[in-house]
């Protein structure tokens, strides 16, 4: 009896222990919180706190499945949240990111194979989510300009064919689960995402960055509203969330100047109604190449006659004492300002703002060695015009519109945005490992307003 009564006891002091440690510990967090957390990063206080909190085994996953069905393919984004203990926001964990490259405007004069072409998204979500929180998943589906561009009966029945088949899921999907986006919110949830990010959304304005989307169909300009001259455009000024209370935003979406709506309307200048163009902003050595936008078909070549050549002397080796074939970038640059200048009106405001650069603008970037693939960077506005020269001026037939296309971003970024050529430009796919989108902003509105 007595050793009994000594384990109870024992027992008993380590159930106390443990309860004390655990006090203690929550009333030092506490004060840290109080007394500290205004003075750093938001970001890195919660998560410090947060981290703890999981060590004690308190975590319960939240979770939201996005499918982005963008004009030039779908991506699916399965995000792991959990309530922050301190503040009640959420904290993101972790983010599946798959994609196909079949955009859903693809399929608009067969609606049934385009709601099946989003079958495998929904397979990676629920390889990701495990199996006992399907029914606790929220999923919806918005699309983007490629919908936004097609006639709407065509876009419904579209829309109604992909509502049909996520009936059959087991996540959850409400009313309006489908639909397609307003060109204004894609700017605002993509601008949450990047100062989600960063750590910068912890309510003072000032500390933001502007987002720059260029997607295929649009790009969305976003920042954070302070001067007069974005405060008087009223239909533009709208509210980010953010963990501290909304944050009033200038956003605009200019349909129409996506990178392959631009390319589309680049190349068919000045043209008839045909499917075989011939465009100024293409190399006189490309013949009959195919480009497809949406469900539009072209076969593009360059110029014929009158082409622009340069000598290659000095210029580059496998063109020697030859006259090289080059694009033309005056008569190019102005075909492709006027159509810029048309569709766009700057911002006064943005270029006081640090500026991070996403999607076409990383890629073509990548691609054109302006930044690394993998890490991405920050290049001056006048990286962009000066690898539209040197894409120009040295005919890659693998490459057919390069040329073409960092024209166009960088005479939008000048012209049509209003930035300066020495304007630091940030581009990243990825930050702190997540990838750059309007899904992540898409996902935490939509869980706090349905209080998860």
């Amino acid at each position: 009896m007595p050793g009994k009564r000594h384990k109870h006891s024992k027992k008993g002091f380590s159930i106390h222990t443990s309860l004390l440690c655990l006090i203690l510990s929550g009333s030092i967090l506490t004060l840290f919180g109080i007394l500290y957390v205004d003075n750093i990063p938001w970001h890195i206080g919660t998560l410090m706190i947060d981290k703890m909190a999981v060590n004690f085994g308190y975590h319960k996953p939240v979770y939201a499945i996005v499918i982005d069905a963008g004009s030039t393919g779908s991506r699916v984004h399965a995000f792991t949240f959990h309530e922050s203990y301190i503040g009640s926001h959420l904290v993101l964990d972790k983010e599946l990111f798959k994609f196909n490259k079949v955009g859903l405007s693809s399929f608009v004069d067969n609606p049934d194979e385009g709601a099946k072409s989003i079958d495998v998204l929904v397979e990676e979500a629920k390889n990701e989510i495990p199996r006992e929180h399907w029914t606790n998943a929220s999923l919806f589906l918005k699309a983007t300009a490629g919908l936004r561009l097609l006639p709407a009966d065509k876009a419904e029945n579209l829309l109604h064919s992909v509502k049909t088949r996520l009936k059959q899921v087991p996540f959850i999907t409400s009313e309006d689960a489908v639909g397609i986006m307003d060109g204004i919110d894609e700017g605002i949830f993509s601008w949450f995402t990047v100062n989600f990010l960063l750590g910068r959304i912890n309510g003072n304005p000032a500390n933001t960055v502007a987002a720059l989307d260029l997607g295929g169909g649009s790009t969305q300009v976003t920042f954070a509203a302070i001067a007069p001259s974005s405060l008087i455009h009223k239909d533009r000024i709208h509210l980010a969330p953010s963990p501290k209370g909304n944050i009033p935003v200038y956003t605009h979406s200019f349909l129409g100047l996506g990178l392959k709506a631009a390319r589309k309307k680049i190349l068919t200048h000045g043209q008839k109604d045909s499917k075989n163009i011939t465009s100024e902003c293409v190399n006189h050595i490309i013949t009959g190449r195919k480009f497809k936008y949406g469900n539009e078909i072209y076969y593009v070549s360059g110029p014929k006659v009158n082409f622009s050549t340069m000598n290659s002397k000095g210029q580059n080796e496998f063109w020697v004492d030859e006259e090289i074939p080059i694009v033309n970038m005056e008569k190019c640059n102005s075909i492709i300002k006027d159509f810029v200048l048309q569709n766009s009106k700057p911002p006064e405001e943005l270029p006081n703002k640090v500026i991070f650069a996403f999607s076409y603008y990383f890629d073509r970037a990548a691609e054109a060695g302006l930044i690394d693939p993998l890490s991405g960077g920050r290049i001056k506005l006048e990286g962009f015009k000066n690898a539209a020269v040197d894409a120009c001026t040295n005919p890659n037939a693998d490459q057919p519109f390069m040329c073409l296309d960092l024209s166009f971003i960088w005479i939008l970024l000048e012209y049509g945005l209003g930035l300066k050529l020495e304007t630091p430009i940030n581009l990243f796919k990825k930050i702190d490992g997540h990838e750059v989108s309007w899904a992540l902003g898409a996902a935490y509105n939509f869980l706090n307003r349905v209080k998860y």
